[in-house]
């Protein structure tokens, strides 16, 4: 196997700049089939590879508050479920996409919590196996009415359930 100069690692480098990628957990409207999915797709918002399905390794409260239908995860370890949701890899420009789109760090703050890998999709090496932890960033707030403590705490968000909440998309908002 021949080995690459300095010289030409440093040219290879600047041809192929390495991507940094960072893992999201998404557990509302951004998973897969709901309301916000379309975004994670959108090529234009940055790059995010699905990898996983897994829950919190802590229980959290998720709720479904405010006038908009809005999912929350606030972040009060302890209290709660185990929250179920998605792990994606995303890059920089993606990653500010969602901290825009999620209001961070105004309504949202972006954390990193663990998380348990349920399901997987795929056998990429960069995926996390089964039955393993893992870190992640996720959205949750610790600004929220104390009466949201009293709403019925979910262990997933489906926009579309039975709970009767009908979310309210950002462009019926605007």
């Amino acid at each position: 196997m021949r080995k690459l100069l300095p010289t030409t690692l440093g040219i290879f480098r600047v041809l192929f700049p390495t991507v940094q990628m960072t893992y999201i957990f998404v557990y509302g409207t951004l998973k897969k089939g709901q309301p916000n999915y379309y975004r994670m797709l959108d090529i234009t918002n940055g790059k995010a590879e699905f990898l996983c399905y897994a829950r919190t390794v802590e229980k959290y409260p998720l709720v479904i508050a405010g006038k908009y239908n809005i999912p929350f995860l606030l972040n009060v370890p302890g209290k709660g479920q185990h929250v179920r949701g998605e792990i994606y890899s995303v890059d920089d420009q993606m990653l500010k996409f969602l901290d825009w789109f999620e209001s961070c760090p105004q309504m949202y703050q972006r954390t990193r919590i663990l998380l348990e890998v349920e399901h997987r999709i795929g056998e990429g090496e960069g995926t996390p196996k089964v039955g393993s932890t893992t870190e992640a960033f996720v959205y949750s707030t610790t600004t929220y009415e104390a009466e949201w403590l009293q709403k019925p705490i979910f262990d997933s968000y489906d926009a579309y359930g039975d709970h009767g909440l009908c979310y309210v998309t950002r462009e019926a908002r605007e």
